[in-house]
């Protein structure tokens, strides 16, 4: 297993947008082998005394945070299709982001414990 996370800021009036642009973005990352995508609109979201959501993506009066991961078969495999969905410019199809997608935060981890799975 390999997994993909995000933390988006998307403005609060646009969550009908993101879901659609996620749900797009969805089919076509499971055509290239995603097998799970989990994406989480804010609901208890605390400020921090050091750092927290909001300041890691500068989010603005108005933004709310969306919390997303993709889970991988392994490393090989999300980065061939990374890869092939550049290429094959599939990406450009899911169209514009309802967000300022240069404030997103990505990173890419290999689990060290999960519960619930196999």
């Amino acid at each position: 297993m390999y997994v993909a996370g995000l933390v988006i800021p998307v403005p609060e009036d646009k969550i009908e947008a993101y879901r659609r642009w996620a749900e797009n973005g969805a089919r076509i990352f499971r055509d290239y082998g995603c097998l799970e995508i989990v994406e989480s609109w804010e609901d208890f979201v605390p400020d921090g005394k050091q750092t927290d959501f909001r300041r890691a993506v500068a989010a603005r009066a108005g933004e709310k945070i969306v919390f997303t991961w993709q889970v991988w078969p392994d490393k090989a495999s999300f980065e061939a299709a990374e890869a092939r969905m550049h290429e094959d410019g599939v990406l450009d199809t899911a169209g514009a982001p309802p967000f300022d997608a240069g404030r997103l935060i990505l990173g890419c981890f290999q689990p060290l414990f999960a519960m619930g799975r196999d």
